[in-house]
């Protein structure tokens, strides 16, 4: 072989061997939506996610996403701890007694009327709060970002525009103050997990949701259910759009971390944005389509539950308070109520679109955080 031939076979092993550190540097993170495709919480959050996550870390991050026959929405916890899933959706509200003080918050679903602000207001309230930090860190996560639905309304196979209507009606909710408001109403809040909602409604055990009429579209309703009452009952914000297990967020450095949680936020703001305000208009002309006629709530409805939310905010605090032992409860909501004007007054200004809002989250909330400390 030939002095020539020799240095020409070391520089192409040289540049070999340099793509193979390349790679070795690079690490996926196995993601779990524990949604179908369909769902903006899939699509765009997780689909979108694994690109940021390489841009935010330059190409030292990426992700693999893993189906629901691995990690579904009930079993993520258990997912995120034995390490089979790094990074997941984690919903707060499945778990009351572990996360109280982040549901104090995440129950607050009447405060939310933009869905951008509830972005903002969740996530900079969960990264500077002491009690919610220690009670991720006793489940074994770390908080990255949170993304925010469409204002919620009635999914019936009954019509509904009256408090009288919701007498004894048996509906779906998805978190604490809706099954209060419900109550209120005269009606009976059921538990059903979100997946089984289209099997809950055509075997007849429930008559609605209450939920995004985007759902919709995501869990195939338009087949079970006859009416879409407009109401208008807040955001539902009580999410960890990619909860990261101890595990995986101890091994990576400072930099890495911070990546995770900006490419967190962007892919929020995206599934907010498809959640909020693309999927409605789509599932109300699937509604059209499909025959389901759309009401609006009568005054008396929307009367009744401005009354309900005034009252609940001091019941929601004192619950909390003695049930789940939470500290200065009233301060805690107070302390939010301030966060969501402040993000409905960013909102107002820089205006609703995606990439705006998360490089004002990302500015006001992870700019200030070192992630040397956090989630450790």
């Amino acid at each position: 072989m030939t002095l020539k031939t020799i240095v020409k076979s070391l520089a192409i092993f040289a540049v070999a061997g340099g793509v193979a550190i390349q790679s070795a540097q690079a690490k996926d993170l196995r993601l779990a939506p524990g949604v179908p495709p369909a769902h903006p919480a899939h699509t765009p959050l997780y689909t979108e996610f694994v690109p940021a996550l390489a841009e935010e870390s330059d190409g030292r991050l990426g992700g693999q996403i893993m189906g629901t026959e691995i990690a579904s929405l009930g079993n993520m916890r258990t997912a995120l701890r034995s390490g089979l899933v790094e990074a997941g959706l984690l919903l707060p509200a499945y778990f009351p007694a572990d996360l109280p003080n982040f549901n104090l918050i995440g129950d607050m679903a009447l405060l939310g009327t933009n869905s951008y602000a509830m972005n903002g207001a969740v996530t900079e309230y969960i990264a500077t709060c002491d009690a919610c930090q220690a009670e991720l860190k006793q489940m074994g996560i770390v908080y990255t970002s949170t993304h925010t639905t469409d204002v919620y309304h009635l999914l019936t196979n009954k019509p509904v525009t009256t408090v009288e209507d919701l007498q004894g009606m048996r509906l779906r909710v998805g978190g604490s103050q809706y099954s209060r408001w419900l109550e209120a109403m005269g009606g009976t809040p059921t538990s059903t997990p979100v997946g089984e909602t289209f099997e809950s409604l055509s075997q007849g055990v429930i008559d609605g949701s209450i939920a995004s009429s985007a759902d919709i579209i995501s869990f195939r309703l338009e087949d079970a259910i006859d009416y879409l009452t407009y109401i208008g009952l807040g955001t539902f914000h009580s999410t960890i759009s990619h909860a990261t297990g101890q595990p995986a967020w101890n091994s990576l450095s400072a930099e890495d971390r911070e990546a995770v949680a900006r490419a967190s936020t962007r892919a929020s703001a995206l599934a907010t944005q498809r959640w909020a305000y693309e999927m409605p208009a789509e599932a109300d002309q699937v509604a059209r389509d499909s025959g389901i006629e759309i009401l609006e709530a009568d005054e008396s409805l929307h009367e009744a539950t401005r009354n309900f939310a005034e009252k609940d905010l001091v019941y929601a605090a004192e619950q909390a308070e003695s049930r789940y032992g939470v500290s200065d409860a009233a301060a805690k909501l107070e302390r939010f109520q301030e966060l969501v004007e402040k993000w409905n007054g960013i909102i107002e200004e820089i205006g609703e679109d995606p990439e705006a809002v998360a490089e004002a989250i990302n500015r006001e909330v992870w700019n200030e955080v070192d992630f040397t400390n956090y989630g450790t």
